[in-house]
């Protein structure tokens, strides 16, 4: 018995050893690296070099390649390598536990990390679909919003839109599954026809592949909620911005590599000078259970991509994801990488303002509150193939922020990053107080620009005046400024009329409701709501 016992156990032990898991392998350094400050713009695009001027951020070593060397120095070993990050130096392999031994002993090898971290510990029993909340699908400054007008009203920005914020000059990278139908379905063709898909690409298969019909169409939605726009029925949060589309979620497969998928669109996207990445995706859970997550290490720096995330934001890059559809199952918690606190995550709510039931719970494991704000995620509308549908999860809610927070940096293209994040907290519907599933509550644009501009030496609240509010018959434009232009726009966001650049208007004809007022001056241009009585 005690001779079967020593076989069972030396078996065991060969067997583990053979066992290969996904680690990534660090670099000590880039020999290379003054070559690149030499000349930066042989790896950044100028659009990228020009976000760090314009935001004060300096190059660092993250931003410079890879010693190609070393990674032919990993090959030579007898390793497949397909994916690695400059931002971390490194690439990835799998490997047994010998051989992680034997990397670790390479004069070029600064570390290995393992991408399991509690050694086949299981998160919790729940499996879950990948894109649950997806498969409940339910079916200029001129714009008629259609069925998109109450997700839109409920965040505030509207004002942007009627103001002239409509993303233009700012790009987003949508991160997600795929996107067919994009390439020919009537929803998308604004933004084809004009020129505002810039590229794109599928870190899965190392391909141009993103249309295919077999992939996903999870990121064809996620577009339709920023970009989309069907005639008299649907325009999306930021319909002028421009897009990169990349594909790094295995929608059948729940793996690992996909951190890496993700971090290798994201640096990608900041070589082509990439402004917002929008991602409505989240790890905790894999198909293999050695890499499962738990909720104590929902930090913002224990997973792969949470780092990598960060990492992005300190280049100057607006990281929006998605806190999770995770609120009904034992998990409950936000997941990564929403749980880093760079990162501006974002719960889902009902029309009416409710948390959706569905919404992950924050804060995360250290205490920070997580998600930051909310917006619609319960049949949040989009624009998709040649219509428009509705589908629910935070996966909805984070486009459709992303799209605000677009039209925000079109408003205020030099303001640090921390500060855009902490004026969209510090605008949104509970602020100062927050709750677990809310954040700090509904987003606000329109707020969090007027908050940002009287922040400023430039306006103050008393420039302009709109009065009486409510009208009946007349109303009055005070301001100390000399008016250009007055204009009054719908509650659908079409201008109604032009009035005269005076400062008192007959609008007796007009039917009751809810209008708005641009009033440009010969130094700003105001935006006020007004009911007609």
């Amino acid at each position: 018995m005690k001779k079967l016992l020593s076989l069972f156990a030396l078996v065991l032990f060969v067997i583990l050893q053979a066992q290969t898991e996904l680690v990534f392998v660090y670099f000590k350094d880039k020999p290379n690296k003054a070559a690149f400050y030499a000349n930066p713009a042989g790896e950044l695009s100028q659009k990228s070099l020009d976000r760090r001027t314009r935001l004060g951020i300096a190059l660092n070593d993250q931003d410079a390649p890879i010693e190609p060397s070393y990674i032919q120095n990993i090959v030579d070993l007898g390793y497949t390598v397909t994916d690695y990050s400059k931002w971390m130096n490194g690439v990835a392999v799998n490997a047994t536990t010998a051989q992680i031994a034997d990397l670790k002993t390479k004069s070029y090898v600064a570390s290995v990390e393992r991408f399991i971290k509690h050694d086949g510990g299981k998160a919790e029993p729940h499996k879950r679909n990948k894109f649950d909340e997806f498969n409940n699908t339910t079916g200029k400054t001129e714009f008629n919003y259609g069925s998109g007008l109450a997700q839109i009203e409920q965040i505030n920005l509207r004002p942007l839109h009627i103001a002239g914020y409509t993303g233009t000059g700012v790009t987003i990278a949508v991160i997600d599954t795929g996107f067919p139908k994009v390439n020919t379905g009537s929803a998308y063709a604004r933004i084809r026809n004009n020129g505002q898909i810039k590229g794109g690409y599928n870190f899965i298969n190392k391909s141009t592949d993103i249309y295919n019909s077999g992939l996903n169409n999870h990121g064809s939605y996620c577009l339709g909620t920023i970009a989309g726009y069907v005639q008299n029925s649907f325009v999306g949060s930021a319909p002028d911005a421009d897009f990169y589309l990349y594909a790094t979620e295995d929608a059948v497969n729940e793996i690992p590599e996909e951190q890496l998928y993700w971090t290798e669109a994201a640096e990608e996207a900041d070589r082509k000078g990439v402004d917002v990445i929008t991602t409505s995706l989240g790890y905790y859970e894999f198909d293999d259970p050695r890499y499962n997550l738990l909720y104590s290490d929902m930090t913002g720096s224990v997973s792969f991509i949470a780092r990598t995330a960060q990492i992005a934001t300190e280049k100057g890059i607006f990281v929006l994801a998605a806190a999770g559809n995770e609120a009904e199952n034992s998990w409950h918690y936000i997941i990564t990488p929403a749980d880093n606190e760079k990162v501006f995550s974002v719960g889902a709510v009902t029309s009416s303002g409710a948390s959706s039931s569905f919404s992950s719970f924050g804060p995360n494991a250290l205490g920070v509150v997580k998600p930051d704000g909310s917006a619609r995620g319960t049949n949040t509308y989009m624009g998709y193939n040649n219509g428009v549908t509705s589908a629910s999860g935070t996966s909805f809610a984070t486009p459709l922020s992303a799209g605000g927070v677009a039209c925000l940096l079109q408003a205020m293209p030099t303001k640090p990053l921390p500060e855009v994040r902490q004026l969209l907290r510090g605008s949104a519907s509970l602020y100062p107080s927050h709750s677990d599933q809310l954040g700090y509550g509904i987003l606000n644009f329109g707020k969090a620009l007027t908050d940002s501009q009287l922040a400023s030496a430039e306006i103050s609240k008393t420039e302009i005046k709109i009065y009486p509010n409510p009208v009946r018959t007349n109303f009055t434009v005070q301001t100390s400024e000399k008016i250009l232009s007055v204009e009054l726009y719908d509650s659908l966001g079409r201008k109604v009329e032009t009035l005269s650049p005076s400062a008192t208007h007959d609008i007796q004809q007009l039917a009751k409701g809810v209008y708005y007022v641009k009033v440009k001056t010969a130094k700003n241009e105001y935006i006020e709501k007004l009911l007609k009585q």
